[in-house]
């Protein structure tokens, strides 16, 4: 089938189709999928169209196809991973659409470089020369299990404190009741700082640390 031409075909005809020419019309909507059951296609140009959408996935089946040129559109969405699969594909043109995504690079797709894919900034790999990392998705939001685990561990520091704070507490006391050189030299100090200004410190820095516990 060629362009200008206007004859209808039925049957079986399609089946034994090897060429499919609809390049620089005026053709608009989604390339339709069933051109994939084209399968003896040897080449196929839908090139400046007004094609959208994406690239059917069932471009895959055509195994017999060495051109395909869907330059000059609009498509969008991500080139089909199965197109990778086509042996025989040596020309692969869809350059100037709105396609993004990592670009397959295996199969007769290793043979391809970025003059094949102009004109579509969004896609990225080895072909384009651009880096896919970039486009990594975001992180996952947090989830209720992970909150409430958090939770608990704040919890179990805040009691460990505590426990450390009267461990210290008790054991000062242990050593002051035990040891009566200790208990006279606190006692001396305690005398002192009432003597002098050290009162007025340690009570104001027990003050502060009661307004910082409350907070």
């Amino acid at each position: 089938m060629a362009k200008n031409r206007y004859e209808s075909y039925k049957g079986d005809v399609l089946n034994y189709m090897t060429g499919l020419d609809l390049s620089s019309n005026e053709l608009t909507g989604d390339i339709p999928s069933e051109i994939g059951l084209l399968q003896e296609l040897h080449a196929l140009n839908l090139s400046h169209n007004h094609f959208s959408g994406s690239i059917p996935r069932s471009f895959s089946n055509l195994k017999m196809i060495e051109s395909m040129d869907l330059s000059y559109n609009e498509l969008s969405g991500r080139i089909p991973l199965e197109l990778s699969e086509l042996n025989y594909l040596a020309i692969f043109n869809v350059s100037y659409n709105d396609l993004l995504g990592p670009v397959p690079n295996s199969g007769q797709f290793a043979n391809f470089d970025e003059n094949n894919y102009r004109g579509n900034p969004l896609l990225c790999g080895p072909p384009v020369l651009k880096n896919c990392r970039s486009d990594l998705p975001p992180p996952l939001p947090t989830t209720p299990a992970e909150e409430d685990e958090s939770a608990i561990d704040k919890v179990a520091f805040n009691w460990s404190f505590a426990a450390s704070y009267v461990a210290v507490i008790l054991g000062l006391m242990a050593i002051l009741l035990l040891n009566s050189y200790w208990r006279r030299q606190w006692f001396l100090l305690v005398d002192a700082c009432i003597d002098s200004s050290c009162f007025y410190f340690l009570y104001k820095l027990a003050f502060y640390q009661r307004r910082l516990g409350q907070s």
